[in-house]
């Protein structure tokens, strides 16, 4: 029998094992109840130089993959990378001198790296997105054009593809690529999303009113903090103590399908991981 009344996994949030805290962030969690994560790797220059193309990218995913073996080792349960590229290359690669359509195929060659290490067990899912902010109309058709090539990856891998987009409550145009390309709406899931959410699934950032709306919804939803590791904004987002302690809130707050929902069944039907086993 395990000690622990639930699995508790944070669905998405980041660690710096070089400028940040790494491994003590982890352990962080872990004291407050955690048991699972699903590390994200830090956008690419925030760990080196603006990639040039596919190798440029394999330093970072290199790193996030290490980080997420030794934070396995002091989970209870374990940790899964998912790698990919965070949207607002685009901007850092045409403000470096890039054309939009030049900066498309460097993050493209991102994704197929980062698919790459899906397909050979080496990470669970892959990150893509849009900017959340105003760009030009050429910029925003690049990033669209690297987005649906995620989820074309995405289909060929049957695996999750986490989105960073801007904030809305309606992302079906997305869910609709992702049908025409084969891949599971459900598998398309919404990265620091509201507790409502058409289209995709949402990754409901722990704050008490979202998930508050997400429990009493009845729709799948996963639980993070999208913590940032970065010393330079210790108060940006949410610590790694959060969600622990908001499960504990829910608990105490009559939400205990919500919790059921959000660490046991929708990662077994999203990401075909069982968090109970992980514990045994």
């Amino acid at each position: 029998m395990s000690e622990f009344e639930t699995p508790v996994l944070d669905n998405h949030l980041h660690l710096d094992p070089v400028h940040g805290r790494g491994i003590e962030a982890v352990k962080e969690f872990a004291r407050a109840g955690g048991t699972h994560l699903l590390v994200v790797n830090k956008p690419s220059w925030h760990l080196g130089d603006l990639p040039t193309g596919r190798d440029s990218f394999e330093p970072v995913f290199e790193t996030t993959v290490s980080v997420v073996e030794r934070a396995t080792a002091v989970l209870p349960g374990r940790a899964w990378p998912v790698l990919g590229v965070h949207p607002a290359l685009v901007y850092q690669l045409v403000d470096a001198g890039s054309t939009p359509e030049e900066a498309r195929e460097v993050m493209c060659e991102g994704i197929d790296l980062a698919a790459a290490y899906v397909e050979s067990g080496r990470a669970l899912a892959l990150k893509s997105g849009r900017p959340h902010y105003e760009v030009s109309e050429e910029v925003w058709e690049a990033s669209n054009e690297v987005l649906r090539h995620a989820l074309a990856r995405g289909a060929e891998r049957d695996c999750v593809v986490q989105l960073h987009t801007e904030s809305s409550e309606d992302l079906t145009e997305i869910t609709d690529w992702a049908d025409e390309r084969g891949l599971a709406r459900e598998k398309v899931v919404k990265h620091f999303a509201g507790g409502r959410l058409e289209g995709p699934t949402p990754s409901v950032i722990s704050r008490r009113e979202e998930l508050r709306r997400a429990a009493e919804g009845g729709e799948p939803f996963l639980m993070e903090t999208d913590f940032i590791d970065d010393p330079d904004r210790p108060g940006a987002v949410l610590g790694p103590k959060t969600v622990p302690r908001r499960v504990e809130w829910l608990r105490e707050e009559g939400y205990e399908a919500g919790i059921e929902t959000a660490h046991v069944e929708t990662p077994r039907r999203l990401y075909d991981i069982d968090t109970w086993a992980e514990l045994a």
